[in-house]
């Protein structure tokens, strides 16, 4: 088989490593990739944004792929999908009006309530001073949504009153025309990506990600510093409760409005201390640095999903195959991420991080004479133990060897898992 993997960061870099893990897949294209990509052998880089609809069309078609994988949400919003559909080529993703469940949480929210899925409650605002007055109401702590793609930044936590009138402000300003306001939900988050060929779902293996920039998980947000799998936290119960009473309702509705949604259907939770769920959010795509972690686990070849998803057969491919043992993935910064940050610092220790045990997806990197930065995360260190403690131990003293100017990671990443172990 040969795969076009459209995107160019760690999770991209990670689809591209697990594709190429098999024995069918003789090739895979990558656009616009990046340095690690480069070096992946049988890959190969093409310079195209993810955005030009036309241009990935056209190397689709030259290249005769038999499948194309997106891994960001612009290309879906923008109808990537609707266009490769008009040629015939196999595409995992959804279309542009499934991709609404991301590009719009106004939208995402009304499906949620006509699906009855779990989720806190909110209002939806075109009017700054209605969201304030709102808000002032409503009282702190509570929890400001951006109306559209923001790479994982459009969402404000205000723990006062004052941070919360000043993200409205803040967002409007950042050129968004709708806010959703929402009530702030205590527990832990968890991060469920299920595949779908828009007539059956499953969830591959439940991921918790670290949001914010700040150790003890404070700090802005960011797309995130780091994740695990499978997090301990989503027991068997509460997965048949995701199954039950996300999932599937979701699927059902969008099958309701008519939209063929095949690819993934990102579910972000959050877990009450008492054990109940609500989601929080959808996402379109395969999370980032989710995938860093869920896919080193993965025993079904990948490619073998995902054309079962674009081809409406993935009840053939049930169920999902996965090898023991616990995945764990310390994402390494530009220092001042993810506010302005330095690019074109070059990178070393690689190689030495690798032969600790661990694998190094490349984020935001750029391969010339040398190897650079040339992005906020940089890097995705993930390591595979027999269990946490194992892996925890395996991805830091990797971590350890790869140096660049600035660099900043999390030095806590699973520190959730000794509150659930004990």
């Amino acid at each position: 088989m040969k795969i076009l993997v459209v995107g160019n960061g760690g999770r991209e870099h990670a689809i591209a490593w697990k594709l190429l893990q098999s024995s069918q897949v003789k090739q895979v294209l990558c656009t616009p990739g990046n340095g690690g990509t480069a070096n992946l052998t049988g890959c190969q880089n093409y310079p195209l944004k993810v955005e030009d609809l036309a241009g990935i069309t056209e190397l689709a078609r030259k290249e005769k792929v038999d499948l194309v994988v997106v891994g960001p949400e612009m290309p879906l919003s923008l109808g990537l999908t609707d266009h490769l559909h008009q040629f015939n080529i196999p595409i995992f993703g959804p279309t542009q009006a499934g991709a609404q469940i991301e590009a719009s949480k106004a939208w995402a929210k009304q499906l949620m309530v006509e699906a009855g899925v779990p989720t806190a409650a909110s209002e939806v605002f075109k009017n700054p001073e209605k969201a304030k007055k709102y808000i002032t109401q409503q009282g702190a702590p509570i929890v400001i949504k951006a109306d559209g793609l923001a790479a994982g930044k459009g969402v404000i936590v205000a723990m006062t009153l004052e941070e919360a009138l000043e993200a409205v402000d803040s967002l409007f300003a950042s050129g968004f025309d709708t806010l959703i306001v929402e009530e702030f939900l205590t527990g832990q988050e968890v991060s469920v990506l299920a595949l779908t060929d828009g007539k059956t779902i499953r969830p591959l293996l439940p991921a918790q990600d670290h949001k914010q920039v700040g150790e003890g998980d404070t700090g802005a947000n960011t797309g995130g510093m780091g994740a695990y799998a499978p997090t301990p936290i989503a027991t068997a119960e509460i997965m048949a409760q995701v199954q039950r009473s996300v999932l599937e309702p979701t699927l059902k509705i969008l099958q309701q409005r008519n939209i063929d949604y095949r690819g993934v259907l990102y579910a972000g939770l959050m877990i009450s201390p008492i054990g109940e769920l609500k989601v929080l959010e959808f996402n379109c795509r395969f999370g980032d640095p989710e995938t860093q972690a869920v896919l080193p686990l993965l025993e079904t070849p990948l490619e073998d999903l995902m054309l079962a998803c674009a081809q409406q057969t993935l009840a053939d491919c049930l169920p999902i195959q996965w090898k023991s043992g616990s995945a764990v993935c310390v994402v390494l910064a530009a220092g001042g991420y993810p506010g302005k940050y330095e690019k074109g610092n070059e990178i070393t220790g690689i190689a030495d991080a690798s032969a600790k045990g661990a694998v190094v997806f490349h984020a935001g990197t750029q391969q010339g004479e040398t190897l650079v930065t040339d992005g906020g995360r940089v890097l995705g260190v993930t390591a595979v133990g027999e269990d946490f403690e194992s892996a925890i131990a395996i991805v830091y003293d990797a971590v350890n060897c790869i140096h660049f100017t600035n660099l900043y990671y999390r030095r806590d990443i699973g520190h959730r898992l000794k509150a659930v172990n004990n």
